[in-house]
């Protein structure tokens, strides 16, 4: 009888180290995939305001082509990069 009581108490000590060792286990798991939740989170984040920012990008880059578009853009590239004029226009250089 001694030793089914022996018995008992040792696979009841292995039973209860086996449940300590998967708690411990699943706890620190668990912490791990926090900290995996949370640094995803955190890219998500970035990458919402990434978004934003593209979004105000494209509807720059659809205003600009609008205006690329107009005969005063058109105008102003002339004057700027090849000097053009018009016929009855007079050109005042001022002396430095």
């Amino acid at each position: 009888m001694r030793k089914k009581k022996k018995s008992r108490r040792t696979g009841l000590g292995l039973i209860a180290i086996m449940v300590i060792l998967v708690c411990g286990i699943v706890t620190y798991k668990r912490q791990e995939l926090d900290h995996v939740n949370a640094k995803t989170a955190t890219r998500v984040e970035e990458l919402k305001k990434e978004i934003e920012v593209q979004k105000e990008r494209a509807e720059d880059i659809v205003e600009f082509k609008a205006y690329v578009q107009t005969y005063k853009f058109i105008e102003e590239m002339a004057r700027e990069k090849f000097n053009l004029v018009y016929k009855d226009e007079i050109i005042l250089i001022a002396d430095d």
